[in-house]
């Protein structure tokens, strides 16, 4: 929430609206519940304990409420609760990508149409995604009870209804298949893959996490800012799903303009361009994204000649 007497987070993408200090003033009066998670620290400065998720959760909450015209929105214990200014610094960063292939206008409206990969329970994509630009969206996860609960907050949202729809990935062996159909078109495709190779590993990570926001020693094996097994780790971790990833998209070259994933771990970067290389990839870009002192980036590759890229239709309303 924007509050123009506090510093500026220059680091995080221009239009991204959390450019400045959480205005908890104005969340509290946009969700109550989110008061008693307030309080104010040893600056001087109002702020919640971000190593508690009951009150990371109420904040996402307020930020939706206030910012994103959300009714409703919730997760069940355990998902993944994201933190909503980096998400939407991908999305801001995803439309400068979708500019500079359209004579450096951002395309908007209901026919933009983005493939979520992993939607998970929380919606968060699309929700940004559909505010900020009135995209519509395609989420696929191989979590029955995240789609459900997607599904739920969508139908409590009624402008999210016919800008999202749902689709259930069958096996889960694979990531396009199933997925995008033979008359399916894509402007692009988003991804928070996930970044463990299994579970030890996911839950290791979270502690240190937890052990760095606390300052203290914790051997307490609990993933507090959630996330079921699929969202957090997979075989081969982050360079097995994205390299699987990759060889999928070969077989819709002409379907999807940009194919796009977040890449958590930079030494990962040299293995993905060498496959993409190896697959044709026309055009292949990073994009850099910083969060205060965390650079995150996401990775673009695209099949489409630089004709096919001219002659891709937008189809903006």
């Amino acid at each position: 929430m924007k509050n123009t007497k506090s510093p500026e987070k220059t680091t995080l993408h221009p239009r991204n609206p959390h450019r400045f200090r959480y205005d908890f003033d104005t969340l509290i009066q946009s969700f109550p519940e989110l008061k008693q998670f307030v309080f104010n620290n040893e600056h001087g400065s109002n702020t919640i304990d971000f190593a508690n998720p009951e009150a990371v959760k109420a904040l996402n909450k307020a930020i939706l409420i206030s910012d994103y015209d959300i009714e409703y929105w919730d997760i069940p214990k355990n998902y993944l609760c994201p933190p909503i200014p980096g998400r939407a610094d991908y999305i801001h960063y995803l439309a400068d990508l979708l500019a500079n292939s359209n004579n450096g206008i951002i395309p908007e409206g209901e026919n933009i149409v983005g493939l979520d990969v992993g939607i998970g329970a929380n919606c968060i994509y699309p929700i940004i995604g559909n505010h900020e630009y009135h995209w519509s969206f395609v989420g696929t996860d191989i979590d029955e009870n995240a789609l459900q609960n997607c599904k739920k907050i969508i139908g409590n949202n009624p402008h999210l209804i016919e800008a999202i729809s749902l689709q259930l990935q069958v096996e889960p062996r694979f990531i396009f298949k199933n997925i995008i159909l033979p008359e399916d078109k894509f402007a692009f495709t988003i991804c928070n893959p996930p970044f463990h190779a299994s579970q030890d590993e996911a839950t290791k990570a979270a502690l240190r996490k937890v052990n760095n926001l606390e300052n203290k020693k914790s051997n307490k094996p609990v993933l507090n800012f959630g996330g079921q097994n699929a969202e957090l780790w997979c075989t081969g971790g982050e360079i097995g799903f994205i390299t699987q990833m990759i060889y999928e998209s070969v077989k819709y070259p002409l379907q999807v303009f940009w194919f796009t994933t977040l890449v958590s771990k930079k030494d990962n970067l040299r293995s993905i361009y060498k496959t993409l290389n190896k697959v044709g990839a026309v055009e292949i870009k990073t994009i850099e994204m910083a969060q205060s002192q965390k650079i995150s980036r996401f990775v673009a590759w695209t099949f489409l000649s630089e004709k096919q890229q001219k002659d891709w239709k937008f189809n903006i309303d």
